[in-house]
């Protein structure tokens, strides 16, 4: 993934601009405060997301780490896509985000182009899947405390395998044990 990217910027459009590093130039989309903030012949640094289709690779860049890890973390929330989390940060600073889920201002999160009633229900009711006690906090929370601590190390493996298998089966007796069994009473039903 490109985390960062420094270079010159050779051009500035209404969504995205382009920076040249290495010889290249890459086309970044982005915000408007981020592209307001971007001079043509300046020298920047970019945060960036890297988001990789099969049909295409689309670098997003933003200004401070914060707005990135808000924008990774709205894409954690089903139905938000990397282009709607970009129009969220358009319409509000990662901050004031933060503040309307905490707050539960569903309104605020209607006003950004292209969410309606049910993606902002689900900004507000949807934790992030990082543990973050929501999708535009950056802070991690608490993380989820098991109901009872195994005691030896057999319950501990026994509780791994049947969170795994999904159910705790009986346990069967071995073949042996059933073939001295079946000798002894000298049945082979």
């Amino acid at each position: 993934m490109i985390s960062t990217l420094h270079g010159t910027v050779l051009s500035v459009g209404a969504t995205a601009a382009v920076i040249e590093t290495g010889g290249v130039g890459m086309k970044v989309l982005s915000t408007p405060t981020t592209l307001a903030d971007l001079r043509h012949g300046a020298t920047v640094r970019v945060h960036t997301h890297l988001v990789v289709r099969e049909d295409s690779l689309t670098l997003f860049g933003f200004g401070t780490e914060h707005e990135r890890d808000t924008f990774e973390a709205l894409q954690s929330v089903q139905g938000v896509g990397p282009r709607l989390a970009l129009a969220m940060l358009a319409v509000h600073s990662p901050d004031a985000l933060a503040q309307a889920v905490a707050s539960g201002d569903r309104k605020a999160l209607e006003q950004v182009p292209g969410i309606g009633a049910k993606v902002a229900a689900r900004l507000l009711l949807e934790p992030g899947r990082q543990g973050s006690a929501s999708p535009c906090s950056t802070t991690q929370t608490a993380r989820r405390v098991p109901r009872r601590a195994p005691r030896t190390p057999g319950d501990r493996s026994r509780t791994r395998l049947s969170a795994w298998a999904g159910t705790r089966r009986p346990r069967r007796r071995p073949w042996t044990m059933w073939l001295t069994d079946r000798w002894r009473r000298r049945t082979w039903r």
